[in-house]
């Protein structure tokens, strides 16, 4: 089993995506990046951890912020990652941290109703 790391923030519709992504697989551990919105809005389904990023701040704090919660929690040495939701900047800052603790990533993401590995 993988880690499943994603982002849950802007995006119209988004949050569906994101749960579809979570429900088609038996991720090990789910990473959600989010702001306190998320945290207190979305019910996760799995064993969900929540690391709560202020996009206002700069790309730098978030990548420590993301790098930080992550730690050595990851297991093995490759994640499944969506970024169906969020911005570029939050994006950017969680390639950022996976590159960072040497961590290889496969995108991930739900079409015709089946997860997809891009």
């Amino acid at each position: 089993m993988t880690d499943l790391i994603t982002c849950l923030s802007t995006g119209k519709g988004t949050w569906n995506e994101v749960r579809n992504v979570i429900e088609k697989e038996d991720w090990r551990k789910v990473f959600i990046i989010t702001n306190e919105f998320g945290k207190q809005k979305y019910q996760p389904i799995k064993d969900t951890e929540f690391i709560v990023v202020d996009a206002r701040k700069s790309l730098r704090e978030l990548m420590e912020i993301v790098s930080k919660a992550l730690g050595d929690k990851v297991e093995g040495t490759e994640v499944g990652l969506n970024l169906t939701s969020g911005s570029g900047k939050e994006h950017m800052a969680i390639l950022a941290a996976i590159i960072k603790a040497g961590l290889s990533f496969r995108l991930v993401a739900v079409e015709s109703d089946k997860l997809m590995h891009i």
